[in-house]
C-alpha cells in the first residue's frame, strides 16, 4: 500500500511538473500580454499543486527525499508521468490543445480526488479543483477560437489534434497502482472519468469545427518510464541549476 500510494502520488506531482515547466517556456513568448500572462499563471498553478503532492510523496517513501530532491534529482526513467505533458510546446495551438486534453482530464480527475479517504490529498485536490476550473475556461475558449477562426487557425488546431490525440489514450490506461488506490478510496477510478472526458473534449472539438483522427490512442509507457526522448532534454534544463549547485539554498 505505501509503494503503491508513492507511486500514485509521483504520478500526480510528476504529470503537473513537467506540463507546468512546458508551459513556462512561453513565459516572454506569449503571442499577446494577457496570454503571456495567463500562461505564466497557469504554470504556476500546475507547479504548485505539483510541490504539494511530490512533498506529500516523500513524505510518504520516508527515506528523506523533498519535494526538490523528487524534481532535480530524479533521471527522466524515475518521472512517471504521461508522454502527452513532455512533449516539446510547439506552436501556440499545439500547447492550447495539449493543456485542454490535460485540464479537461485533470478537472474530473481532481473532483474525484475531492473525495479521497487520504485526507491530505483530499486537500490538495480540492484546492487545486479551483484552479483547473479557470484552466478549463481558458484552453476550451482558445481551441473554439482556433478552430473556428481563420483558415490558418483552423489548419493548426486540427494539426495538433492529429499530433496529439494519439497521446491521450495513455490518461486512462488503469494498472495495479491505480486499481489499488481506487480500491481502497485513495484514488480515482479512471474508467468512469474516461466517457466525461470524451463527452467534454467531443462537445468542444464541434463547436470548434475540429475532426477528432480515427487513429486510436496509440502511444504509453510514461507511467512505467519510458517516455520520449524530449523528456531528457527538457530534464536537463530544468535540473541543472539544483545539479550544479547541490545544497545550495537562497
Amino acid at each position: 500500500m505505501t509503494d503503491n500510494l508513492f507511486q500514485y502520488l509521483l504520478r500526480l506531482g510528476d504529470d503537473r511538473l513537467v506540463l507546468g515547466h512546458r508551459l513556462s517556456e512561453w513565459c516572454g513568448h506569449g503571442p499577446i500580454l494577457e496570454e503571456d500572462i495567463a500562461l505564466a499563471n497557469i504554470a504556476l498553478d500546475l507547479i504548485g499543486q505539483a510541490t504539494l503532492f511530490l512533498k506529500l510523496a516523500g513524505e510518504t517513501e520516508g527515506k528523506g527525499r523533498s519535494e526538490d530532491d523528487l524534481a532535480y534529482f530524479r533521471e527522466a526513467i524515475d518521472f512517471r508521468n504521461i508522454q502527452l505533458v513532455e512533449l516539446p510546446k510547439g506552436d501556440y495551438a499545439f500547447t492550447i490543445l495539449r493543456e485542454f486534453f490535460f485540464d479537461v482530464f485533470s478537472y474530473h480527475l481532481l473532483e474525484e480526488l475531492q473525495k479521497s479517504s487520504h485526507s491530505e490529498i483530499a486537500g490538495i485536490a480540492a484546492k487545486g479543483f479551483k484552479e483547473v476550473r479557470y484552466h478549463v475556461r481558458h484552453s476550451s475558449e482558445w481551441v473554439v477560437r482556433f478552430g473556428d477562426g481563420t483558415r490558418e487557425s483552423h489548419g493548426r488546431a486540427q494539426q495538433a489534434v492529429n499530433q496529439l490525440w494519439r497521446f491521450t489514450g495513455e490518461m486512462f490506461e488503469s494498472d495495479d497502482i491505480d486499481r489499488d488506490m481506487a480500491a481502497n478510496g485513495v484514488g480515482a477510478n479512471l474508467e468512469t472519468i474516461a466517457p466525461r472526458w470524451n463527452e467534454v473534449v467531443s462537445d468542444v472539438l464541434k463547436r470548434a469545427t475540429l475532426t477528432i483522427p480515427d487513429d486510436p490512442p496509440a502511444m504509453t509507457g510514461g507511467r512505467k518510464g519510458r517516455h520520449t526522448e524530449h523528456l531528457g532534454r527538457m530534464l536537463s534544463e530544468m535540473q541543472i541549476v539544483a545539479r550544479s549547485y547541490p545544497g545550495a539554498s537562497w
